[in-house]
């Protein structure tokens, strides 16, 4: 495997660095501590032609040929080391469309997908609920078909977007006593009567809530491939995104390590700063080394997935595992060297702190990550 980026993709990640330096750093701050939808930065992302790199040209966006986990994964992090709010938006972004794009008619995507690319809408992937979060074969939401209809009814948590999201990808079961092989996935608008949203406040700031849905008629041409896709639609995504959720993990350690180094080398005790110490100076390697370890573990998903081989559960949970827990580690180092001013409300390495929390457990909690690992471990050997 060569991991070198190809000149397209160097240049890509300068490109979405420049934006983020320009137009998303100087406002990061204020941004990262809102948890309303931010639509002045999901339109700045658009006209950034930053989500358009996730849909085909057909439906307004970049791609002239296949989906590419690279430059998922290249965006991800260079957007989460400068701005986790338009990181969040960009991620979101893909999470809820791609279903749309992977199992959608092209009367669906023509209808969807454009105002995605231009930041006008922004979807959910809502799968996860109070009884079925770890677990999502154990959904309880269920469709029932009435004529030209489905009917709704459930409830839904932790959907990122939520409640303010215009497309909703629902995971809903069509056929309860089929289990997972009856779930079914449907496009939800935001106007449909019967939807209830509330937002919900987590540690660090970000555009998540529930939805519950009472007797919400949703029409069958709403359906996205056919009955019973629905855990087929589900799980490729999430091998996709799971994957990529390392990508933003590895920003957020990058983020955190540059400050540990500009700080170590600013800092002075006893006479001379601290980055001369061999204390810091071997926070400072083992944070460096475990991030460029999980770099190799993120891109070598995205190489897999890019090369023409369907990315293993097990390469996009290595890669997924790995990563968000080095961000952890990495992160909890940096509040350390820098001392009393990493623990103040609103610095960049307390807030990296909270940030780098969630990854841990959304798309799959570490250990579930570890359950798939195992299993394939065990299947295969």
């Amino acid at each position: 495997m060569n991991f070198r980026l190809s000149p397209d993709d160097e240049a890509l990640k300068a490109r979405v660095a420049q934006v983020a330096e320009t137009r998303l750093r100087p406002r990061a701050q204020s941004w990262g501590e809102r948890d309303e939808l931010n639509w002045e930065l999901a339109k700045a992302l658009g006209d950034e032609g930053l989500f358009g790199l996730l849909f085909p040209t057909e439906y307004g966006g970049a791609l002239s040929g296949p989906f590419r986990a690279t430059t998922l994964y290249l965006v991800r992090e260079e957007l989460a080391r400068t701005c986790v709010a338009a990181e969040e938006l960009f991620a979101v972004q893909g999470l809820g469309g791609y279903p749309i794009l992977l199992a959608g008619n092209d009367i669906q995507k023509r209808c969807y997908l454009p105002p995605l690319v231009r930041g006008e809408q922004v979807p959910t992937f809502a799968l996860t609920e109070p009884g079925a979060g770890s677990d999502p074969a154990a959904l309880s939401t269920m469709a029932r078909r009435d004529g030209g209809d489905y009917v709704l009814n459930g409830t839904k948590c932790f959907i990122s977007n939520a409640p303010d999201a215009q497309t909703n990808v629902v995971f809903a079961s069509t056929e309860p006593q089929a289990g997972r092989r009856g779930l079914s996935a449907l496009i939800v608008e935001r106007d449909t009567p019967g939807l209830v949203g509330r937002p919900m406040h987590t540690l660090a700031p970000h555009v998540i809530g529930e939805l519950t849905f009472e007797d919400c008629r949703v029409p069958r041409s709403h359906l996205l491939g056919e009955e019973g896709d629905g855990w087929r639609i589900a799980m490729e995504t999430l091998d996709l995104f799971r994957a990529s959720v390392g990508a933003q993990a590895l920003g957020l350690a990058q983020a955190a390590l540059v400050l540990s180094i500009e700080y170590a080398r600013a800092r002075r005790q006893f006479g001379q700063p601290i980055a001369s110490y061999q204390a810091i100076q071997f926070k400072l390697a083992d944070m460096a080394t475990e991030l460029e370890a999980a770099r190799l573990l993120v891109y070598s998903a995205a190489w897999e997935w890019d090369h023409g081989s369907k990315l293993s559960p097990a390469a996009s949970s290595m890669a997924k595992l790995y990563a968000t827990e080095m961000a952890g580690r990495v992160v909890d180092q940096a509040v350390q060297i820098h001392g009393g001013l990493g623990v103040l409300r609103g610095h960049p390495v307390e807030r990296l702190y909270r940030e780098a929390r969630a990854p841990r457990i959304y798309e799959g909690t570490s250990e579930i990550q570890r359950l798939i690992i195992a299993r394939e471990l065990l299947r295969n050997l």
